[in-house]
């Protein structure tokens, strides 16, 4: 439901809007001026109207308005996929409970206000898991799946500090959420409040059986309603230990790779001032996250045979992790460009190196150096970058 302020023009979320405790609803408050624009304080707000978030289409080239066989939505997730293949998943891959599926791609929505940067867009990367349990079982699961992701995140590199968790209350959850949790992060730690700093990350939701139901012949909700008359297949899992028949409860992590991407580049994001009094930006990206795992760099490119060497390292180094070779720099504006974009090595090659077979190598985030002999080189930065490379 949206609704737009008359005096400033901007347009909200009902749902998103505080309002009095003695109101049932934004919707109520609204109608009796009860809420005021967060934008301007004005009271004047238009009555909440219907708002359809999915992006809607038409197929065949000559589809017209007229047409409803040719109207078709593009998915406003991935999870649906998921829940339709469950029992083809299951009995393909002898899976038993619990066990989950996961999957990555794009997803679309009409959002509201677009444009806020990555964080609201009508086209983004979703990646999503559905964890299918047991009913009796699934106590505990969700909170699981809550320390899992915090570890995870992290564990790549994000501070303990920007992430935090909320509880989601009743009537902020979807309709067939059992409980949800939120992980948000600080993406504007500049902002005066700290209510305003954070933004949602991801979300667990514990889903309880109604998408498998839902996709499924004859099923009823609570109240004996059908939910899905028009399906022809049954996806309930079949117990063999205890003979038993019955529809999975599912815990769904779904988190946007858009944001998360930002989040990993916000926390890594470092500067640092060399000997020269200049600042030097640091990206601190985890091993694993940097796109480029060591560059190659001849200290004298005028040099045949340094750079010779240089490059047969880095052929060396090639097969095993992602090696880059440049020599289109002095020796500080090299450095200065991998530490930018998160190399976490550097490999010198000079003249030395031409007479004792090492070179020198540089760490990104303590810009120490150490000597190396190139025959031990591949083995020591798979140690040092702890990475599968």
């Amino acid at each position: 439901m949206l609704t737009d302020c008359r005096e400033c023009k901007t347009r909200f979320r009902a749902d998103k809007l505080e309002y009095p405790k003695e109101y049932d609803s934004a919707e109520a408050a609204i109608a009796t001026h009860a809420i005021a624009c967060p934008n301007c304080g004005s009271k004047d707000l238009t009555e909440p109207r219907p708002f359809l978030t999915m992006l809607r289409t038409r197929l065949g080239a000559a589809a017209d308005e007229e047409d409803y066989l040719s109207l078709a939505y593009l998915r406003p997730e991935t999870a649906q996929g998921i829940f339709i293949n469950f029992l083809l998943v299951q009995q393909a891959m002898r899976r038993k409970l619990p066990f989950g599926i996961a999957q990555i791609g794009k997803a679309f929505r009409n959002e509201v206000t677009p444009g806020n940067f990555v964080l609201r867009t009508r086209e983004f990367e979703q990646m999503e898991l559905e964890y299918f349990v047991k009913p009796g079982e699934d106590e505990g699961v969700l909170d699981e799946w809550v320390e899992r992701y915090l570890d995870w995140y992290t564990g790549y590199g994000l501070s303990r500090d920007n992430l935090r968790l909320v509880e989601v209350e009743e009537r902020e959850r979807a309709h067939y959420s059992r409980r949800t949790v939120d992980v948000y992060y600080r993406f504007f730690p500049e902002r005066d409040t700290e209510e305003k700093q954070w933004e949602e990350l991801m979300g667990i939701a514990h889903r309880s059986d109604y998408d498998l139901k839902s996709h499924s012949k004859n099923p009823a909700d609570d109240e004996g309603k059908r939910l899905n008359p028009d399906s022809t297949e049954d996806l309930s899992y079949f117990d063999d230990p205890t003979k038993q028949r019955f529809y999975p409860y599912v815990i769904e992590p779904s988190a946007g790779v858009n944001r998360s991407v930002l989040a990993f580049l916000m926390d890594a994001y470092t500067e640092r001032t060399n000997d020269k009094g200049e600042k030097r930006v640091i990206l601190k990206l985890h091993p694993e996250l940097a796109p480029i795992k060591v560059a190659v760099l001849p200290l004298a490119r005028n040099k045949p045979e340094i750079v010779a060497l240089a490059q047969r390292i880095k052929r060396d180094l090639q097969p095993s992790m992602r090696a880059v070779y440049d020599d289109t720099g002095g020796i500080g504006k090299l450095y200065a460009r991998q530490d930018e974009i998160g190399t976490p090595a550097c490999v010198t090659v000079d003249h030395q190196s031409l007479e004792d077979e090492a070179v020198t190598v540089r760490d990104r985030d303590t810009w120490e150096q150490e000597r190396v002999p190139v025959a031990e080189l591949l083995e020591h930065l798979k140690k040092r970058l702890g990475v599968r490379c």
